[in-house]
């Protein structure tokens, strides 16, 4: 008998993120040290760095999901509130 994770539906996970975003940083690392060995330039390590912090998961939510969904929701979508009088007898 095997046991899957959540019934092979859920997206591969290696540490605190998912593989994919392991292959972002793991690039955005490599080209990061060869721009500040060879130009001494720091920028792209800070833009790596602050995308490593960004896309860490907990339960399926990143920190960048978290960021998204609080500005859609004090900011970009409308909020909706009913107001109605309801008559208790």
């Amino acid at each position: 008998m095997y046991i899957y994770p959540d019934n092979l539906k859920s997206k591969a996970v290696l540490w605190l993120w998912q593989l994919r975003d392991i292959g972002v940083i793991g690039i955005g690392l490599l080209l990061s040290v060869f721009a500040l060995a060879q130009l001494r330039f720091l920028p792209p390590i800070v833009i790596t760095a602050l995308y490593a912090f960004l896309t860490i998961r907990f339960d399926d939510t990143s920190i960048l999901d978290f960021i998204k969904y609080a500005c859609a929701f004090f900011f970009t979508k409308q909020q909706v509130y009913e107001w109605g009088y309801t008559k208790y007898e």
